[in-house]
């Protein structure tokens, strides 16, 4: 299974812009590290701005192209849909939950079986969810300290698409997120840019 690996700073860097949201990240950031410090032409522009949403939620290029196909198919505006998509991966989710304090965590934390999507066990990181769906974690798994922490760390931390239970270590992705609710400093315009004029 193809992921996106290597050292997480150094890409942060390399990018600009913190997508992996660690305090740490940009902390050795000097002038001229990152790409957005260069003039870039048009394409340029185009090209960071996709490579920073791809970091943003660890995906593939392959798999990433199939997200824009699904997204232009949408009646939503190209790329709203695009982020909206990305967003309701359950690894994803997983991480805005506040079970996992990293995509890569999150990631792993599906492969390995940890959760129920609707009562039913999911391992695909890459499974779109759906409003309304509920995911919860194992019981077997709720005896484990790191993702104990990890959920209580983050009841505080709320978007409005997501509604969480402390209790059942559960939480609802309770509708599909307007643009401006995504957590995520993008110009997606900018990233459909880029792959229209590929087409």
């Amino acid at each position: 299974m193809a992921k996106m690996m290597g050292p997480r700073f150094k890409l942060s860097r390399r990018l600009g812009l913190n997508v992996y949201g660690h305090p740490k990240a940009m902390n050795r950031v000097a002038r001229g590290t990152s790409r957005a410090d260069k003039k870039l032409s048009n394409y340029g522009q185009q090209l960071l701005e996709k490579q920073r949403l791809r970091a943003y939620y660890g995906v593939m290029e392959k798999q990433f192209v199939k997200y824009f196909r699904m997204a232009k198919k949408s009646q939503d505006q190209t790329g709203h849909a695009l982020v909206k998509i990305l967003e309701s991966r359950l690894d994803n989710l997983v991480l805005r939950m506040g079970f996992a304090s990293s995509i890569r965590q999150a990631r792993q934390m599906v492969v390995h079986g940890h959760f129920l999507v609707n009562g039913k066990k999911v391992d695909i990181p890459s499974y779109l969810c759906e409003a309304g769906d509920t995911i919860s974690l194992k019981e077997k798994s709720r005896s484990v300290e790191l993702f104990k922490e990890n959920f209580q760390n983050a009841l505080l931390n709320n978007l409005p698409y997501i509604e969480r239970d402390g209790d059942n270590f559960s939480a609802t992705f309770t509708k599909t997120p307007e643009r401006d609710e995504v957590p995520i400093e993008i110009d997606d315009q900018l990233v459909v840019e880029f792959y229209s004029r590929l087409s």
